[in-house]
Parts: C-alpha cells; sequence; structure tokens
C-alpha cells in the first residue's frame, strides 16, 4: 500500500505542475492582431481601364464571413484608398487567398482579365499588372497570312 500513496501524491503534484504551467501561457499570450490585406490597383486605374469604387462595393458585397456574406460586423473592414483596396480582417476570418479569389472573381466579371492579373507582391499585399501579350508575334502571322 504505501507504494500507491506514494504514486498518488506524485500524481497529483503533476497535476498541479501542468495546471499551472497552462496558466502562466495564458497570462503570457499575445492578443490577436488584424490582418491587412492590401490590392494596389494603380497602374490599370490610373490608365482608367479599372475603377476601384466598384471594386470596393463588389468585394464589399461578396465577402463572406462565417460562411455568409453582409455579416463583415466589427471583425472585416474594407478602405478604399486613392487606387488601392485594404481590407483590415481578425486573424482566422479572412485569408489571402480569399482576397485574390475575389479579385480575380471580379476580373472576370469585368471582362478585364484578358489584360490584367494579380501578382503577390508581399506577404499581405496584392498588385494588379498588365498581362504582357505578345502583339508581335500575332501581328507577324497575319502578314505571313
Amino acid at each position: 500500500m504505501p507504494v500507491t500513496k506514494g504514486l498518488g501524491m506524485k500524481l497529483a503534484l503533476l497535476v498541479c505542475a501542468c495546471v499551472q504551467e497552462i496558466s502562466k501561457k495564458k497570462k503570457n499570450a499575445k492578443k490577436a492582431v488584424p490582418v491587412k490585406y492590401t490590392v494596389d490597383c494603380s497602374k490599370p486605374a490610373g490608365d482608367s481601364i479599372f475603377d476601384t469604387a466598384a471594386f470596393e462595393k463588389y468585394v464589399h458585397d461578396r465577402v463572406k464571413v462565417d460562411g455568409r456574406t453582409n455579416n463583415l460586423g466589427s471583425t472585416v473592414s474594407i478602405v478604399r484608398n486613392g487606387a488601392s483596396l485594404t481590407i483590415t480582417a481578425a486573424p482566422g476570418t479572412v485569408a489571402k487567398r480569399y482576397v485574390k479569389y475575389l479579385t480575380k472573381k471580379y476580373l472576370k466579371k469585368t471582362i478585364v482579365s484578358e489584360w490584367l492579373r494579380v501578382v503577390a507582391v508581399s506577404k499581405t499585399g496584392y498588385e494588379l499588372r498588365y498581362r504582357s501579350l505578345n502583339i508581335d508575334d500575332d501581328a507577324a502571322e497575319e502578314d505571313d497570312e
């Protein structure tokens, strides 16, 4: 019987130590910092090919939070700064890939996806760039025929 008493006491001390470590980790845990995603539309907007106001409205209407549209609340905010769009979200609510998905979908809807593409420029940012079109090759083929 003395072996079980000692074992039970050691188990109780071990459980107590684990609880204390968990409570220390909770105290040291950092608050969730909001993530800012940016989509820079300055090049096509400067050439009047792309309308950033319509893009902002499209993203605002289409973005889903917890599986529902029009559910932004205080977790997601969408702000247009000149020719760029900034989406600020709580961690885990909106992914960077989702921002690219919505941007590509808007480009397809407005029929400019043939000339523009979405390129990642940083860990939290995208940029709209012109596609490199091979106009010289097409013109040469037409002249040969």
